[in-house]
Parts: C-alpha cells; sequence; structure tokens
C-alpha cells in the first residue's frame, strides 16, 4: 500500500507541475527560429557597364565557391539585350571589427546588433562582368518578348532563370536554364497549361496576368560540390493570382480570400540529370496591400533548408506612400497540392495554403527603400554568421536606385 501511495504521490506531482510548462502553439513548431539584424545599405551609382545601362535588377543569387553574385535585370531587351551581371560585394571591415569572433565559439547572444549602426556592412558593389542571354535558337531576344524576374545558381553551376512572359502579347511565362559562362539557353522546366496566357471560350482570360507571372525563384540542393550531382528541387512563384483563380466579379464579398489575400501559385520541380518533373503546387496567399498602397505581391523566395522552409518577400508600392516590402518565413509541409486544381476562382475552402510567419517588416529599418525585388543568401560574415543580402530594381528610373541591403541571418 504505501508503494502504491508513493506511486500516486509521484504521477499526481509530475501531472501538476506540468500545467506550468510554457504552452506551444502547434504552428510554432512549422517555423525555424530565425532573426534579422539590419547591418547597413548601400546605393549603386548610376551607370553603364561594358555599353549597358546597369539597373533592372529583379533578381540576385549567391556563388560560394567564386565569392560573386549573378544578378539578372529586367530590361526586355529595350535599353540593352536580355542579360545578367557578375557583382562582387565588399563587405566594410570597419562594421564588424568591435564584433568579429571565433566562428567555431558563436554566441548570438553576444553579439550586439546595434554596434557600429551607423557605419554600413557593405563598403561597396563592384560590377564585374554583363553576360547577354541568348533564346532557343542561340539569338539575343527580340525585344520586348521576355520580362526576366527570378534567378537560381544550380549545384551543376548553371542557371535557372524565371521569365513573367508577357501576356498581353501571349508570351508564356517561363523557368529556363542558361550556360553560366556563355548566357547561351540548355533547356526548359515543364509549365502547366494553366499558366499560359489565353481566354475561355466566354472571352475570360486565363493565365498569368500582366506582370504578375513568375517573380520568385530559388533552389533546394544538397550541395554545390564537384563530380555527380544528386537531384535538386526548384521552387517558382507568381507574383499575384492567375486570372482564373481571382474572384468572378460578382462574387459576394464572403466568398472571397480571407482578408483579401490574393492566391498566388509556389511551383515545386525535381531536376535530375535527364529530366525535370513537376512534383506539386501550393497555394501562398500574399497579403493585402497596405493602408493607402495600391499594390503587394510575392517578389522573391529563399530556401533556408532541405526541410520545406522559405523565406519570401513581399514588395508594396502606393503613391503616397512609396516602396515597402516585408520577410516572411515559410513551411510548405501540410500544404495542400493544388496541381490537380486549374483554377481557383477565388475558392480556397478546403485548401491548406503555406504556412507564414512574419520576421521583418522593413518599414520598421527607418531608412527610405526602394523597389525592393531580389533576396539571396550571401556570404560568411566576419563573425562567422550568415548574410542576406537584398537588392532593388530601379525600374531604369531616374528617381529611383538600386539599393542593396546586408542583414545578419540567425537560423
Amino acid at each position: 500500500m504505501k508503494r502504491s501511495f508513493l506511486i500516486l504521490v509521484l504521477g499526481l506531482t509530475l501531472l501538476l507541475s506540468s500545467c506550468n510548462l510554457p504552452q506551444v502553439k502547434a504552428e510554432d513548431r512549422l517555423f525555424l527560429e530565425v532573426s534579422l539584424d539590419f547591418l547597413g545599405e548601400y546605393r549603386l551609382p548610376k551607370l553603364s557597364f561594358d555599353g549597358t545601362r546597369v539597373g533592372g535588377l529583379s533578381g540576385i543569387t549567391y556563388d560560394r565557391q567564386l565569392d560573386r553574385f549573378y544578378a539578372i535585370s529586367d530590361d526586355r531587351s529595350e535599353h540593352s539585350p536580355a542579360r545578367f551581371y557578375t557583382l562582387k560585394l565588399n563587405l566594410n571591415p570597419d562594421r564588424f571589427a568591435a564584433t568579429e569572433i571565433d566562428p567555431q565559439a558563436i554566441d548570438p547572444q553576444a553579439i550586439d546588433p546595434q554596434a557600429s549602426e551607423t557605419i554600413s556592412g557593405i563598403q561597396s558593389v563592384d560590377v564585374e562582368k554583363v553576360t547577354p542571354l541568348l533564346d532557343q535558337a542561340g539569338n539575343a531576344f527580340e525585344r520586348g518578348t521576355i520580362d526576366l524576374e527570378g534567378i537560381a545558381l544550380s549545384p551543376r553551376h548553371s542557371l535557372f532563370i524565371a521569365s513573367e512572359g508577357v501576356s498581353r502579347r501571349n508570351i508564356p511565362p517561363f523557368v529556363a536554364e542558361f550556360d553560366l559562362e556563355t548566357g547561351a539557353w540548355l533547356g526548359q522546366l515543364p509549365t502547366p497549361d494553366r499558366y499560359l496566357p489565353a481566354t475561355t471560350e466566354a472571352g475570360a482570360p486565363i493565365g498569368v496576368q500582366d506582370n504578375l507571372g513568375f517573380e520568385a525563384l530559388t533552389i533546394s540542393a544538397n550541395g554545390y560540390g564537384v563530380g555527380e550531382i544528386e537531384p535538386f528541387r526548384i521552387f517558382a512563384a507568381t507574383e499575384s493570382a492567375l486570372h482564373q483563380d481571382l474572384p468572378a466579379p460578382d462574387q459576394s464579398s464572403s466568398a472571397e480570400t480571407e482578408s483579401s489575400q490574393l492566391p498566388a501559385r509556389m511551383v515545386h520541380y525535381l531536376v535530375s540529370e535527364n529530366r525535370s518533373t513537376l512534383l506539386s503546387e501550393h497555394l501562398y496567399l500574399v497579403e493585402p496591400p497596405p493602408e493607402r498602397a495600391t499594390m503587394n505581391g510575392l517578389a522573391e523566395l529563399v530556401t533556408l533548408d532541405q526541410g520545406g522552409h522559405f523565406l519570401s518577400l513581399e514588395r508594396s508600392f502606393g503613391l503616397l506612400t512609396g516602396f515597402n516590402a516585408q520577410i516572411f518565413q515559410l513551411a510548405i509541409g501540410g500544404a495542400t497540392d493544388i496541381s490537380s486544381i486549374p483554377e481557383l476562382k477565388g475558392d480556397t475552402a478546403g485548401i491548406v495554403s503555406i504556412y507564414k510567419q512574419l520576421e521583418l517588416n522593413l518599414a520598421e529599418l527607418g531608412i527610405p527603400l526602394d523597389n525592393l525585388e531580389g533576396m539571396a543568401i550571401g556570404p560568411r560574415l566576419p563573425d562567422g554568421t550568415q548574410s542576406l543580402v537584398l537588392v532593388s530594381d530601379d525600374n531604369f528610373n531616374l528617381l529611383q536606385s538600386t539599393q542593396f541591403l546586408l542583414f545578419r541571418l540567425r537560423s
């Protein structure tokens, strides 16, 4: 009896003590612990390079082996032929002198994100090379036939580049592979018919909206070594909804997507040596425009790990508010595969969208922001932590600038 009584008391004690444990919400377990420390900005002066106007940088990717960035220009072959630039980002040693520590013994709590806060972490950005891109026939892309927005370096040291297409001219969007050295076309991923600009028998438009096609692009791979390349994954997403995914004009507000979020789509590909397969497709809900802003869209994706975690960049604009952007963490585990649903018509009932968690509203930085569209995980910082780099598309506008932002990314 005594032994049974002790067991009962012990059980009750454990039960009562467990009530005092911190309660963790199920959705909190979906996400990684991520934080972003702002380390400064750099604005690239207006310049020309090898006969081209440097501008329109709408996507960026980092080559860790060469310590270089590749940035795609969304010039529709109007100012110069379609192209990407090779850039060298030079860190400011004065910004990190006070925080440089042993990378093998990093204590995140010991790093002061406000140290030397008046000194930008970017000293300069050098433009080293421009590489024209060639179409399937080996020619320069004709004027007005493409709108290049996303770029990602693959494990086989090629570049995958996304074009929004030009739907008003029935030019389809694409994700294609190009040679890193020559810019030659190497192949194209399959694009589902539902993304192609067209009209129904009743005359209703379907496919990507004009200037709102494939905008975001990222690659998830195990490594970038030499030798045999393992299959890798590519994720591409539209900036906003397909025509047929929008609510019908006469649809009641009660049936509209919650909080007027727009249903963009993320496409998931598996790429092997000789084959590219569309694995799945997921619903990404774009936040409604902030107060007094007129538009908001998904601009970029960055892979965080092999477990389905990403960062997304949403960019907004208003004539009275100017530009702003927000960075979210995404988790696609458990999201519904909507590849068998050709049209949503504003009805997302029963569909589990990609999980989102706000990590940073860039308005909180307290600096003027430009049209931020590109984002990439960059080099290790002098203190051993990881960097995140953003770049803006100046639209070849004299009143805008090519703005680089540098962050310390902890995860």
